[in-house]
C-alpha cells in the first residue's frame, strides 16, 4: 500500500516538474533573448532531466567540475538545471558576487529553499533567517562580537586551552612516537574553545582519554546529514524520507531532538546560576544573552549556529594550513621567524595586540583558505527576476551560488600561478615578510561572506587560528605521515576526507 501510493506521488511529482520545468525554461529563454548576455558555459543538459544526469555523474567531486566549468566560462558563470531542483546559477565572477551580497542584498536573502534543508538543526538561528529576525539578531550579535571584554575571554580560554591540554597533548605524541589525527585534534580543541566562549562550559573534547561527548556525536551527525540534503541530485528523495521518518531523516530527527535537548538544559542551568549568583560574571555569551532577557529557544538556535560557525571552520583553516606547511617549508620557516621575533626568548604570553600583528601568520593562513576555504560555496534565493551584472538572467526563485573554492582557482582573480601555495601573494611587496598586508576585496576573496552579511566573527577566527598555529610552530614541527594529495569533502564546512595523519617532533632553533 505504502508502495502504490508513493510510486503514484513520485509520478505526481515528475508531471508536475515537467510542467514547471518548461515554463521556467520557457520564460528563461525569452528573458535571456531580451538581455545582452555573455555565453555562458553550461554542463550538458537534456529535456526534462536537465544537467541531472551530468550532476549524477559528478556528485562526488562537484567542486572540481563547477571549478572546470566556471574557467571555461567568459563571464566565469554557469547555469545548472536538474530535475526537481530550482535553476541554479553559479559564479566565481566578483562583479556578481558583489551584486548578490551587497548591491542588490535584498533581492537574495537565504531563502525557504536553503533555510529548509539547515531549519531542523539551526532553527530560527542567525545564519538560517532572514528579514527583521535577521536583523534583530545580528545587531544583538554585533554588540557582543565588539566588546573588548569578549575579546579578552576570549584570548584566557585559549591559553588555559592551549598550555594545559593542547600543548601537553602534541609533547606527550612526540615523546612517544605516536601518529595522531591532526584534524581530529584541531576539532576536538575549537569545540572545546568555542564551547568556553558560547557557554562558560568545559566539554573536555581534548582529553583523548574520556569518550567524545553525545552532544558532538548528535552535532556531527546532524550536520552530515543536512549537508547531504543539499548536495541530494533530487531534493524528492530526502524529502519523502522525512515525510515517513525512515532512513538518514529518521537519524537526522533523532540527532536534533538531542543537540536542542542538550543545548536547552545547558541554557536552563546558566539560567539558574545567574537568578542564584546576580554578581556573577557574565564573560560567555549565552550570560550575556540571558542577561538581556532574551527567549530561550531564540537563544539555543543563536547558541547552535555559533557552535558550527566557531567550531568546524577555523579547524578546517588550520587543518589545510599545516598540510600546506608541511609541502612548503620555506613558508613554515617564515612563520616561524616572524613568531620568535615577536614573541622573543622569555617566551611571553600572547595577546589580543600581539596577535593581531603577525601579518606573516594571517598571510599563510588567508592563502590556505583561497586554496581550502572553509566553506566552499554558499547560496542565495532570488525574491525577483533580475540580471547579473555579466548578463546573466536570474529568476524569481532561482538559486545563485557563489563559490570560494572556484574563485581561488581562477587565472583572471589570481593569475597563472593560482594553483601555488605562495604567501608573498598577500603582502604589498612580495618577499616583505614583516611588509604590509594588501588590501584584497571580500568579493574577490569571500572566505567571511561580504557585503551586510559579513562573518562578525571574522576577526576574533583570526585570533584564535593565530594564537594555536603560534603556540605550535615555536615549539614544535608537524610532520605528515601520508604525501598523498587529500581530498576536501564540502559538507557544511569542508574537512579533510580520512584525517591529517601526522607525527610530531621538536622543534630546533638556532
Amino acid at each position: 500500500m505504502v508502495f502504490c501510493f508513493l510510486l503514484l506521488f513520485a509520478l505526481g511529482f515528475f508531471l508536475f516538474s515537467f510542467f514547471v520545468y518548461f515554463m521556467r525554461e520557457s520564460k528563461s529563454f525569452y528573458a535571456k533573448k531580451s538581455v545582452l548576455m555573455s555565453s555562458n558555459t553550461e554542463p550538458r543538459s537534456y529535456p526534462f532531466l536537465g544537467s541531472l544526469i551530468s550532476f549524477y555523474k559528478n556528485q562526488y567531486r562537484l567542486l572540481d567540475w563547477y571549478t572546470e566549468l566556471l574557467s571555461e566560462s567568459p563571464c566565469q558563470t554557469i547555469v545548472v538545471s536538474r530535475l526537481g531542483a530550482r535553476r541554479t546559477v553559479v559564479t566565481a565572477n566578483p562583479a556578481n558576487v558583489e551584486h548578490v551580497l551587497k548591491t542588490n542584498f535584498n533581492n537574495f536573502p537565504k531563502g525557504k529553499p536553503f533555510t529548509e534543508i539547515l531549519g531542523d538543526l539551526l532553527g530560527c538561528g542567525i545564519f538560517n533567517v532572514d528579514g527583521e529576525l535577521w536583523s534583530t539578531q545580528r545587531k544583538l550579535a554585533s554588540h557582543e562580537f565588539n566588546t573588548k571584554s569578549l575579546r579578552e575571554f576570549l584570548v584566557k580560554s585559549l591559553h588555559e586551552e592551549v598550555e594545559n591540554r593542547l600543548l601537553p597533548l602534541l609533547e606527550e605524541a612526540m615523546l612517544t612516537e605516536k601518529v595522531i589525527d591532526f584534524q581530529d585534534v584541531l576539532r576536538r580543541f575549537a569545540f572545546d574553545t568555542v564551547s568556553k566562549v558560547s557557554f562558560g562550559q568545559d566539554p573536555c573534547c581534548l582529553d583523548l582519554s574520556r569518550p567524545v561527548p553525545p552532544l558532538v556525536k548528535a552535532f556531527d551527525s546532524a550536520s552530515e546529514i543536512c549537508a547531504m540534503r543539499g548536495m541530494a541530485p533530487v531534493f524528492l528523495v530526502w524529502k519523502m524520507k522525512r515525510a515517513f521518518n525512515i532512513g538518514s531523516e529518521k537519524k537526522l530527527k533523532q540527532a536534533v531532538q538531542f543537540v536542542h535537548g542538550c543545548v536547552l538544559e545547558i541554557i536552563r542551568n546558566k539560567k539558574r546560576a545567574l537568578e542564584v549568583e546576580t554578581s556573577a560574571e557574565t564573560e560567555d555569551l549565552l550570560s550575556r544573552l540571558l542577561s538581556a532577557g532574551h527567549d530561550e529557544e531564540v537563544v539555543r538556535d543563536m547558541m547552535i549556529s555559533f557552535i558550527m560557525a566557531g567550531r568546524d571552520t577555523t579547524s578546517s583553516a588550520l587543518t589545510w594550513l599545516f598540510w600546506l606547511l608541511s609541502k612548503h617549508p620555506n613558508a613554515e620557516k617564515m612563520m616561524v621567524k616572524e613568531v620568535k621575533s615577536m614573541v622573543g626568548n622569555d617566551e611571553k604570553r600572547l595577546d589580543f595586540q600581539l596577535l593581531k600583528e603577525m601579518n606573516c601568520v594571517k598571510a599563510c593562513l588567508c592563502e590556505s583558505m583561497r586554496l581550502y576555504p572553509p566553506v566552499a560555496w554558499d547560496s542565495k534565493h532570488a525574491v525577483n527576476d533580475d540580471v547579473l551584472p555579466d548578463g546573466t538572467f536570474v529568476g524569481k526563485g532561482d538559486r545563485v551560488t557563489y563559490f570560494p573554492y572556484g574563485m581561488g582557482r581562477m587565472e583572471e582573480l589570481w593569475g597563472k600561478d593560482r594553483l601555488e601555495f605562495k604567501p608573498d601573494r598577500w603582502f604589498e611587496e612580495p618577499g616583505a615578510e614583516h611588509g604590509l598586508l594588501k588590501a584584497v576585496s571580500a568579493f574577490n576573496f569571500p572566505v567571511f561572506q561580504a557585503g551586510p552579511r559579513v562573518c562578525l566573527g571574522k576577526e576574533m577566527a583570526f585570533i584564535q587560528m593565530k594564537y594555536v598555529v603560534a603556540s605550535i610552530l615555536r615549539r614544535f614541527e608537524i610532520r605528515v605521515v601520508c604525501q598523498e594529495e587529500p581530498v576536501l569533502v564540502p559538507l557544511l564546512t569542508a574537512h579533510m576526507a580520512g584525517g591529517l595523519k601526522v607525527v610530531v617532533r621538536r622543534r630546533e632553533l638556532k
